[in-house]
C-alpha cells in the first residue's frame, strides 16, 4: 500500500501587500531559461515607495515579510528534487533607518530629499502600511549594495554561485543553495528617484531585485520570526516531525548539509594552473542568519551574494598547502559553533518528545557516519580517543587533505 505524501506546508509570517511593476530588464540563470516564470520578471514595491514613482502598478501580490528587505510566498512555487520551494523577492525596502535602528518616519525621509514635489507626495501619501513604512534608499551599503534594495554587483555574485551548482540547481558538491532565478533591473526613472534618499554616500551603480526560490523562511537563529535555535518545539510541529524516525531523518539531513557548509572551499576548489587554487569563501554572511531550513532538515544557503571566490597561493608548494589548510580550518571554525548549537537544540527536542535517550557523543558519531557515507569530500577516521573528519577536495588532490577532530572521547 502506498503511503500518501503529506501536503505542502503553508508558510507563516507577517503579511505584506506589494505593488507589481514591470522591470527594465532581466538576467536569468542558465538553469531556468527554459521555464516560463513571469512572476520572477517583475518588480515588487511597497505602498510607501509610490510617491517616488510616476507609473501605476500593474497589480498587487500578497506575500510574507522575510528578513529585513525580502518577502516570500505562502505556498510552494515548484518542487526540485522532492523539496518544495517558495517564490522570494529580495530588495523590497527596509522599515528601519541604517544609522539609528529606529523605524523610518516620513520626516526622516523628507529631510534627505531635495525635491519639494516628492516631499509633498510623501507627506500626503496614505499608505496601507503607515505604521511601518518601508523604503528603498540610495545609501551605499556594504560596498556593492544600496540600503534596503540590491545592487547588480552583489546580485551577479549570487548568480555566479547559482550557476556553479549541478543541474539540480541546488547543490555545489553537497553544499546546498537556494537558487537565484532572475535578476530584475529597476527602471532608471525609479532608481533615479529612490536614490535621492541617502545619508552620506550615494549608490551610483545599477539597482536590482533578486527573484529566487527558497525552501522556507525558517533560519537558524536570527532574522526570522521563528528560528530553530529559539523555537525548536514549534518548528517540530510546523515541519510535522511527529515521531522519532522523522526526527532522526531531520537530524541526519541537518548534519549532512551542515558539514558541507563547514567545508565549502574544498567543494568548490579549482586548480588555476599557475600554482594557485581558488574556491568559494563567505563574505559578511553567517550560518545563523543567512541560511534557511527545509522541512526535512536540509540547510540551504539563501544569501548567495556572500559566496565569493578567493584565490590562495604561496611562496612554494609547502607554503601553498599550509595556506589552504589554514583556510579550511578557518571555514570550519567560522560556523562550527552555530551548527553544533542548533544541532543540540534539535536533539534535545527529539529526546523530550520521543525519548530514545542516547549518549550525546555516540549519537553524534552515528549520525555523522550515516550522513557522510556517500559524501564526495569528507570521510571519517576513528581513533582510540577521537573521531576525525578527513577532508579531501573535489580535485582528488591527496596532499591537500586535512584532518579535523570533531569528537573527543
Amino acid at each position: 500500500m502506498a503511503v500518501a505524501k503529506p501536503g505542502p506546508i503553508t508558510l507563516r509570517g507577517m503579511p505584506i501587500s506589494l505593488n507589481v511593476y514591470d522591470g527594465a530588464a532581466t538576467i536569468t540563470s542558465k538553469y531556468f531559461r527554459h521555464f516560463q516564470m513571469p512572476d520572477f520578471e517583475r518588480i515588487y514595491l511597497p505602498d510607501s515607495v509610490k510617491p517616488f514613482l510616476h507609473v501605476d502598478p500593474t497589480g498587487t501580490k500578497e506575500l510574507l515579510i522575510d528578513d529585513n528587505r525580502s518577502a516570500i510566498g505562502k505556498q510552494p512555487y515548484m518542487t526540485i528534487d522532492g523539496v518544495d520551494f517558495y517564490f522570494s523577492v529580495k530588495g523590497i525596502g527596509s522599515t528601519t533607518s541604517p544609522f539609528s535602528r529606529q523605524l523610518f518616519k516620513k520626516e526622516e525621509i523628507c529631510g534627505l530629499l531635495k525635491s519639494g514635489t516628492t516631499k509633498d507626495r510623501i507627506t500626503n501619501a496614505m499608505e496601507k502600511e503607515m505604521k511601518f513604512p518601508r523604503y528603498l534608499t540610495g545609501e551605499l551599503w556594504s560596498r556593492g549594495c544600496p540600503y534596503g534594495s540590491q545592487g547588480l554587483e552583489f546580485a551577479s555574485i549570487a548568480m555566479k554561485a547559482t550557476e556553479m551548482s549541478d543541474t539540480s540547481t541546488t547543490s555545489i558538491h553537497g553544499f546546498r543553495i537556494a537558487p537565484l532565478v532572475k535578476i530584475v533591473k529597476l527602471p532608471e526613472a525609479i532608481q533615479r528617484e529612490v536614490t535621492q534618499v541617502y545619508w552620506y554616500r550615494r549608490f551610483k551603480q545599477v539597482m536590482v531585485q533578486e527573484t529566487r526560490l527558497i525552501p522556507s523562511n525558517i533560519r537558524i537563529y536570527f532574522h526570522s520570526d521563528w528560528t530553530i535555535g529559539d523555537d525548536t518545539g514549534e518548528l517540530f510541529d510546523f515541519f510535522r516531525i511527529d515521531n522519532n524516525d522523522k526526527a532522526m531523518d531531520f537530524l541526519r539531513n541537518f548534519v549532512k548539509t551542515g558539514i558541507a557548509i563547514l567545508t565549502l572551499f574544498v567543494r568548490s576548489m579549482n586548480d588555476n594552473g599557475n600554482g594557485t587554487y581558488s574556491g568559494l569563501d563567505f563574505y559578511d554572511v553567517w550560518l545563523d542568519k543567512d541560511a534557511v531550513l527545509a522541512p526535512d532538515g536540509t540547510i540551504f544557503w539563501a544569501d548567495l551574494e556572500g559566496l565569493q571566490a578567493i584565490t590562495i597561493g604561496g611562496r612554494d608548494r609547502d607554503d601553498l598547502e599550509f595556506n589552504i589548510e589554514e583556510k579550511m580550518e578557518h571555514q570550519i571554525y567560522r560556523s562550527l559553533y552555530e551548527f553544533m548549537y542548533a544541532y543540540e537544540q534539535i536533539e534535545r527536542e527529539r529526546v523530550r518528545r520521543f525519548g530514545h535517550i542516547t549518549d550525546r557523543k555516540t549519537q553524534f558519531e552515528y549520525l555523522l557516519k550515516d550522513a557522510l557515507k556517500d559524501d564526495e569530500v569528507v570521510g571519517l577516521r576513528r581513533g582510540q580517543d577521537s573521531l576525525e573528519l578527513v577532508i579531501g577536495n573535489i580535485l582528488g588532490e591527496e596532499r591537500l587533505t586535512k584532518s579535523f577532530t570533531i569528537l573527543d572521547w
